[in-house]
């Protein structure tokens, strides 16, 4: 069975985040066919809370530091990223950003 590569994956949650109102960018790519996806919620530029596809059926997982700020934000995911240079990690600035990356990169 053909699965959505991880970048048609993170087009996807761009165009559906700025088709919102929202705002979405992408902070490192990664492969474009099979890297993880780190996703960096915010909420009006504050709060910042990662996520992640979960193995299996796992959806969308809580990962990251839970209650970082944005120098602590920008540290973890520039660790995990010199760990696995195929991650992508997206930022996302919209309400709700978790629905949107549940619905966008956690379903297949």
């Amino acid at each position: 069975m053909a699965r959505l590569t991880s970048e048609f994956r993170v087009k996807a949650l761009l165009r559906r985040v700025h088709d919102s109102g929202g705002s979405a960018m992408v902070l490192a790519r990664g492969d474009a066919t099979s890297g993880a996806i780190l996703v960096v919620t915010l909420d009006r530029g504050r709060n910042p809370r990662f996520h992640e596809r979960g193995l299996g059926t796992a959806g969308l997982v809580v990962s990251g530091p839970a209650d970082a700020d944005e120098s602590a934000a920008s540290e973890y995911w520039q660790r995990r990223r010199r760990s696995d240079p195929d991650l992508w990690v997206v930022e996302l600035d919209i309400a709700d950003g978790e629905r949107f990356a549940a619905e966008t990169i956690a379903s297949d």
